[in-house]
C-alpha cells in the first residue's frame, strides 16, 4: 500500500526536563540525564520524522523560550522525557505556547537500581545524585495535576529506556497515529456526482468532515470525467488494459470491448485525480439521458480499484464517511476496502461482508478477479466488476459514524478473515469471524448507529485507531 508518497516530514518535538538547583550540588547529574534524552532522541529518529529537539528545560524563562520554538518549527507532536524531579513550572509554559498533543515518556533508566551499590556507596550526596537519576516518575503527578487543571489533554508512556520493546511499540504506535492525523489534515477529499437516493445514513455533514479531519473537499464534475475520457487515445487505452491483465484476474468471459471502455475511463480517473491533486474520492452518478456521463460511471470500477490500491481511496454511493475510514485505514498500511454486510452464516458463525464496485486490491487474498455483469444491482448500467476476498488473517473493521448530536466518532472491532465459500457474484465478498461471535457482533455494532458501510483493513489496529482519536479528540468505541 501506498502511504502518500508525498506526504510531508512529521515534525515531532522532543524535550526532557530538570531542576537547576540540582547541577551544583550533584555533579555530572546534568550530563547523564542529557544522556538519556540523547538516546530517546536516537530511538524517535525513523524515515519520514524530523526531530526538533531543544534538550533539557530546567528553568520557566528556558520553558518560555522552548514554547516558541517548538510553535517556530510548526511541530505535529511533542514529546516530554521526564528525565528527573521537576517543577511544573518548566512544562507548562512549553506545552501551552506549543499547542499540540503532548506525550509524556516516564522512562526508567534501568529495570531496577541496583540497591546493593546504591547503598555501598557510602556517601549521601553522591546516592542522592544516583536516586534522582532514577526518579522520573516522582514528577509526573505534578504534571498531570497542572494538565488537568490547565484544561491540556496529555498521554503517557511508562517504562523502561532500553530493552522494552512494549514501551517502544507503543511509542512507535503513537508516531503513527500522528502520520494519520497528519495524513488526513492535508488530504483533498473530492466528491463527484451526488448522494444515492434515499440512503439517509449516508447523508453527511462535510464542514464538520473538515472541522474534525482537516483538509479540504473538492467538489469535481462527471461531465469532466466524461470529457477526459475523450482525450485518451488508442496507445493510451491498449497499455491500461495491458496493465488490468497484470493487476487482475480477466476471466475469459469479459469482452474486449469492455475492457477498453474500462480502460479509457481509468486513463481519465487518473488525469482527474492528478490534475485536483486528491488524496480519497467519494463519487456516485446515474446517468441517466446523458449517455456520456451513463457510459463514464458504469465503466468506472476497475480504474478506480487501481487507485484505492495506490493510495486514493475510492467510495461509490458518495460515502464520504467511509471514504475518510478507508483513507485513514490505508495511512495505517491497512489497507482499507469499502465493505458491508452481506449475509449470516450461522453454521460457520462468521459475517458475510463485501460491497459492488472497487476494491483494495493490494489487501486481496489472490489475484483478484474481473467479471462482467449484465446489471449493475441498483444501479444504472453494466460492464465489468472486480470480485475479491480480503487477504485471510487479522482484520480490522472502521465505521466514521455522524452521532445523532452532529459530530463525528470512530467505531471499530478487531476480527479474523477466515477461509470458506463466498459468493461469486463480481463483487468484493469476505467471511469474517469475531471473538464475541457473529450474533454479538452485529447487534453491538449496529447499536452504535454507523452507517451500513464501513471499511475493512489487514491486521489489527484498535490500539492505533484509539490514539489517533486521542490526537483528533474524538471519540473512539471498540465493539471487539
Amino acid at each position: 500500500m501506498n502511504v502518500c508518497e508525498n506526504q510531508l516530514p512529521l515534525r515531532i518535538g522532543l524535550f526532557g526536563i530538570g531542576l537547576d538547583a540540582y547541577w551544583p550540588q550533584f555533579p555530572g547529574l546534568k550530563e547523564r540525564l542529557e544522556g538519556y534524552l540523547h538516546r530517546v532522541a536516537e530511538k524517535l529518529r525513523m524515515p519520514g520524522v524530523r526531530i526538533t529537539n531543544l534538550g533539557l528545560i530546567d528553568t520557566p524563562e528556558k520553558a518560555a523560550a522552548a514554547g516558541h520554538r517548538f510553535r517556530q518549527s510548526d511541530v505535529d507532536l511533542l514529546f516530554l522525557h521526564v528525565t528527573t524531579y521537576a517543577l511544573s513550572s518548566t512544562v507548562l509554559p512549553v506545552v501551552r505556547r506549543a499547542k499540540v498533543p503532548v506525550i509524556l515518556l516516564n522512562l526508567s533508566p534501568e529495570p531496577a537500581i541496583d540497591y546493593a551499590a546504591f547503598n555501598g556507596l557510602g556517601d549521601r550526596r553522591a546516592m542522592t545524585g544516583e536516586w534522582l537519576a532514577h526518579c522520573a516518575a516522582c514528577p509526573v503527578p505534578e504534571i498531570a495535576n497542572v494538565f488537568n487543571r490547565a484544561r491540556i489533554p496529555f498521554h503517557q508512556v511508562t517504562g523502561m529506556l532500553e530493552h522494552d520493546p512494549l514501551c517502544w511499540n507503543e511509542v512507535s504506535a503513537w508516531i503513527d497515529a500522528a502520520r494519520v492525523a497528519q495524513l488526513m489534515e492535508r488530504n483533498r477529499l473530492g466528491t463527484m456526482g451526488h448522494y444515492y437516493g434515499g440512503m439517509l445514513d449516508i447523508y453527511s455533514d462535510l464542514t464538520q468532515h473538515i472541522a474534525c479531519f482537516g483538509g479540504h473537499v473538492e467538489i469535481v464534475e462527471v461531465d469532466e470525467l466524461s470529457a477526459l475520457r475523450t482525450e485518451v487515445d488508442d496507445e493510451e487505452i491498449r497499455e491500461r488494459v495491458a496493465h488490468f491483465h497484470e493487476a487482475f484476474d480477466v476471466q475469459a468471459d469479459c469482452a474486449a470491448a469492455e475492457l477498453d471502455r474500462a480502460a479509457r475511463t481509468s486513463v481519465a480517473m487518473d488525469r482527474l485525480v492528478e490534475r485536483h491533486k486528491l488524496g480519497s474520492l467519494a463519487y456516485y452518478y446515474m446517468g441517466t439521458g446523458n449517455p456520456a456521463n451513463e457510459d463514464a460511471v458504469s465503466s468506472i470500477i476497475l480504474g478506480n480499484s487501481l487507485l484505492t490500491a495506490r493510495g486514493v481511496p475510492v467510495a461509490g454511493e458518495m460515502e464520504i464517511k467511509n471514504v475518510q475510514a478507508m483513507k485513514i485505514m490505508d495511512g495505517f498500511g491497512a489497507g482499507g476496502s469499502f465493505t458491508e454486510y452481506y449475509a449470516m452464516d450461522y453454521h460457520d458463525d462468521v459475517v458475510l461482508m463485501g460491497h459492488d464496485g472497487p476494491g483494495h486490491i493490494a489487501i486481496a487474498e489472490g489475484k483478484p478477479r474481473v467479471r462482467p455483469l449484465t446489471v449493475y444491482h441498483g444501479k444504472v448500467g453494466r460492464g465489468l466488476s472486480v470480485e475479491m476476498s480480503v487477504r485471510l488473517g487479522p482484520v480490522t473493521l472502521l465505521s466514521v459514524v455522524e452521532t445523532a448530536e452532529g459530530r463525528l466518532k470512530f467505531l471499530v472491532a478487531e476480527g479474523q478473515s477466515v477461509p470458506g465459500p463466498i459468493l461469486e457474484i463480481g463483487n468484493t465478498n469476505s467471511r469474517y469471524r469475531f471473538p464475541i461471535g457473529a450474533r454479538q457482533f452485529v447487534q453491538d455494532w449496529n447499536a452504535h448507529g454507523p452507517a451500513h458501510h464501513c471499511a475493512v483493513g489487514i491486521g489489527h489496529l484498535s490500539d492505533k485507531i484509539a490514539k489517533l482519536g486521542s490526537l483528533l479528540s474524538m471519540e473512539v468505541s471498540r465493539v471487539c
